[in-house]
């Protein structure tokens, strides 16, 4: 590990890359805040985090349930951690929902995009807010400011169709992103981007067809949030992820003519691998 341990702030670490992500930031000496709705879940989580520190190879843990779509309840949870931690040095905005639904069959579903960006996007950037000041005063003082962390996907680098609600949440998140390492970098208030592939978790397990997929797997997923925390690049991804992105500044209307076909084929050969007569 090349940045020593301190304390992070991990949201949506009920289950999932930001539970995997916990736990192996705690085995490495971290002081690891779990932030989620599912308090029973997250003391699990917890328990995990616990155990590496009962063998003298781990941080200490806190759970602190909390809806970050809610103004007050994130108000509330900001106070608290920062009456319990003097010092914080990393969120990691990991929180999300996702909906795969067609433009066409959205045409009436606004609520679809109102959910997504709730947690994508605005939970994520209520948060940042609510602890920016904690970052800027530790930077004033020349005390290594903070990092901010955000978990995106791959999807936002290549045209992938049926998730238009989920990509404008990530989209509009990586675009904050961006504009808070401009605006605070030289500060000392830095971030990075993770844009994962399809990673199997609980949320990717709810589309039926996703089971026949290859699919990395939470635990690796979670080093590469530790990646984000420990090493702080700008972004964390693939080289597949990387030749899309460029490829999309490029020629974005080549790429995806020849991306979407293909996703549409291959969406057609998993739903016939995962039919029960299959």
């Amino acid at each position: 590990m090349s940045r020593p341990p301190g304390v992070v702030v991990i949201t949506g670490s009920s289950s999932g890359i930001g539970a995997e992500a916990a736990v192996q930031l705690g085995r490495h000496g971290w002081t690891v805040c779990l932030l989620a709705r599912r308090a029973e879940e997250l003391e699990s989580v917890a328990a995990r985090v616990r155990a590496a520190q009962d063998t003298g190879a781990g941080g200490t843990v806190h759970a602190y349930p909390v809806d970050l779509t809610d103004d007050a309840d994130t108000a509330a949870v900001v106070e608290q951690l920062l009456a319990d931690h003097p010092r914080i040095d990393v969120l990691v905005n990991n929180a999300a929902r996702s909906i795969r639904r067609p433009i066409r069959e959205s045409l009436d579903r606004l609520h679809d995009y109102e959910r997504t960006i709730a947690i994508n996007y605005i939970g994520a950037v209520r948060l940042t807010l609510a602890l920016m000041p904690r970052f800027l005063d530790q930077a004033r003082r020349g005390d290594g400011g903070g990092h901010v962390v955000f978990s995106s996907t791959m999807s936002t680098q290549v045209p992938i169709p049926l998730f238009s609600a989920y990509l404008g949440s990530k989209s509009a998140a990586e675009s904050f992103a961006r504009s808070l390492l401009a605006e605070h970098g030289h500060e000392g208030v830095t971030t990075t981007i993770v844009h994962f592939p399809m990673v199997r978790t609980e949320m990717s397990s709810a589309t039926s067809i996703y089971a026949a997929m290859p699919m990395m797997t939470a635990d690796k997923a979670g080093r590469w949030i530790v990646k984000a925390v420990v090493d702080r690049p700008t972004r964390v991804t693939s080289l597949g992820g990387a030749a899309a992105q460029a490829g999309m500044s490029v020629l974005p209307g080549v790429l995806t003519k020849v991306v979407t076909p293909q996703i549409r084929r291959m969406d057609k050969r998993l739903a016939r691998r995962t039919r029960p007569d299959s």
